[in-house]
């Protein structure tokens, strides 16, 4: 547990290191942010609802999903990738932890992190300039605090397993750009996926996707009931276990593979 933390702090003081990047994201993810928030103003012209979901709560939405990019990573995590491009995947197969968990406690680092220089303004300045809904009570609170740890987790998992296809090929930079393309159509990031129809909606709840951020913004918006809430918080740990043991098995035939090409 020390080394863990160890290594989620120096990653996260590394993270604080680029503090002019951060801003530079902060900035153009609340700019477009606003801008998704006029589009669903637009959207709703007269209407009340669209499927369930009030005109302030698709405005929280696009606040949400905005400050969510960067701890999430959506638009790509190529590190662990990278590390066995540069060889130094040797390094880390030889530090006293699981390669999984050594990225994780990395990515936690990141993520805190980025959770401080970008998803809080982002949060901070849609309740200042404009309508929003919080949750409205400790109960609420806790579940999306709960949400937001397998949401992330859930999100770790899947990009871990795309940066493993680095094992297989000498480029595996399109797969994993593929697997992120993913993420933002069926991961509920660029509409809520209520909007959508029921068959989409029940293909989208055959794979993870939803559970890296439409979950997390359900219960955040107060969409979902009392049990509606703690069936979608068993279903990301569900998730969760299954993309860590996948994972898991892929990570050990891919040192196999390292191991009979790299010599």
């Amino acid at each position: 547990m020390r080394l863990y933390l160890e290594l989620s702090w120096r990653a996260l003081q590394r993270q604080l290191t680029y503090r002019t990047a951060a801003f530079a994201g902060l900035a153009t993810n609340f700019f477009f942010g606003l801008i998704r928030a006029a589009v669903m103003v637009a959207l709703y012209q007269e209407r009340q609802e669209i499927a369930g979901v009030t005109l302030v709560q698709a405005v929280t939405f696009t606040g949400l999903s905005q400050a969510l990019i960067g701890t999430m990573s959506f638009f790509g995590w190529y590190e662990l990738m990278d590390s066995v491009y540069s060889g130094g995947i040797g390094a880390d197969m030889l530090k006293p932890m699981n390669l999984y968990v050594y990225w994780l406690a990395r990515d936690m680092g990141r993520s805190i992190a980025l959770f401080f220089l970008r998803a809080l303004p982002i949060l901070i300045a849609y309740k200042f300039f404009l309508d929003v809904v919080t949750p409205d009570s400790a109960v609420q609170w806790g579940a999306v605090l709960l949400g937001s740890l397998l949401a992330w987790l859930v999100s770790f998992s899947y990009r871990f397993i795309l940066n493993l296809a680095s094992f297989w090929t000498t480029n595996a930079l399109g797969v994993a750009r593929f697997g992120f393309m993913l993420t933002w159509f069926l991961s509920g990031f660029m509409f809520p996926l209520r909007y959508f129809p029921e068959w989409f909606i029940k293909i989208c709840s055959l794979t993870p996707f939803p559970h890296m951020i439409n979950s997390l913004v359900e219960i955040y918006l107060g969409v979902l009931s009392g049990r509606e809430i703690v069936y979608t918080l068993v279903l990301q740990a569900i998730w969760l276990i299954i993309l860590v043991l996948i994972g898991q098995f892929l990570l050990r035939k891919g040192i196999k593979r390292l191991v009979i090409v790299g010599g």
